[in-house]
């Protein structure tokens, strides 16, 4: 089984830097490609309520015969619930659906600065019962920009302890990444094979020629190497397997260098400024 590190959260938890996404897999076909990377090692499923496959998560984990305490996940709050009583509803149902008792981590999945007023922070405030209360044994965002955690910074107690961002070798993210780093946000990204876009860029393929892995292996390596917490996605059992296989070897500091240079600052996703999608 592969040793996969710990990133240590600013609260004193600890989350495995490496994990599994279940974002785009249908339903019926989550309980197996769940069951498929815990038997490949997995210990960090990355799911969501706006994914519509929570139960499946939870059900996948329960027939593993891995105790609960080994298994870090995370689901984060839908668009259509932001407003403190909604948010508790639905986190009430995140926890029924997957049958648990808590979450190692909730997240605000969007800012959406231009819905609810504006008003992120009272959603923000309502995942603090969540933590205090230890239904969620951490909390965080997602898709929060600087300016959006500045203002939680100042209108509320408890610091975000991750910050899960679009993060690619042509979106490097350094501004977002470099406010994390300096009030102790870990990052966490998603889409880090830029939904396969980068997979056929000359720089990774001649990297990945002289390391003898695939390009997108070299790709999680160089999240990894930066310090990101990656859980790329897949329902295809080899595949499963051939990206958590990144712990056999390392990349120089030149190649993680000429992968950041990569930058072209090209998302796949919505702009989290004007992002509003609640349905």
């Amino acid at each position: 089984m592969p040793a996969v590190p710990d990133i240590l959260l600013n609260n004193g938890q600890r989350i495995p830097q490496f994990g599994f996404g279940v974002f785009q897999i249908e339903p019926k076909d989550t309980a197996a490609a769940v069951s498929a990377a815990l038997d490949a090692g997995y210990r960090h499923i990355d799911t969501a309520q706006m994914y519509g496959n929570e139960k499946e998560v939870g059900e996948a984990i329960a027939k593993s015969g891995i105790a609960r305490e080994d298994v870090f996940v995370t689901s984060k709050l839908n668009n259509g619930a932001h407003r403190p009583d909604d948010a508790r509803q639905a986190f009430a149902k995140s926890l029924d659906d997957l049958g648990f008792d808590h979450v190692d981590l909730f997240l605000i999945h969007w800012p959406l600065p231009t819905r609810y007023d504006g008003d992120y922070v009272s959603t923000w405030r309502t995942l603090e019962e969540f933590y205090a209360d230890g239904r969620a044994r951490s909390i965080g965002v997602s898709n929060f920009q600087p300016h959006h955690l500045r203002r939680l910074h100042e209108e509320s107690d408890v610091t975000p302890a991750i910050n899960q961002i679009e993060v690619h070798p042509y979106l490097a993210q350094q501004e977002v990444r470099q406010f994390c780093a300096d009030h102790q946000i870990a990052v966490e990204a998603w889409s880090p094979i830029a939904q396969g876009n980068v997979l056929d860029d000359p720089t990774i393929n001649e990297i990945a020629r002289r390391v003898g892995k695939s390009p997108a292996q070299v790709v999680l390596r160089w999240h990894i190497e930066r310090g990101d917490i990656i859980f790329p996605k897949s329902v295809t059992p080899e595949r499963i397997e051939e990206n958590i296989d990144i712990f056999d070897f390392e990349l120089s500091g030149a190649d993680v260098e000429a992968i950041s240079a990569l930058d072209r600052g090209e998302r796949t996703g919505p702009d989290p400024d004007t992002f509003d999608m609640v349905g």
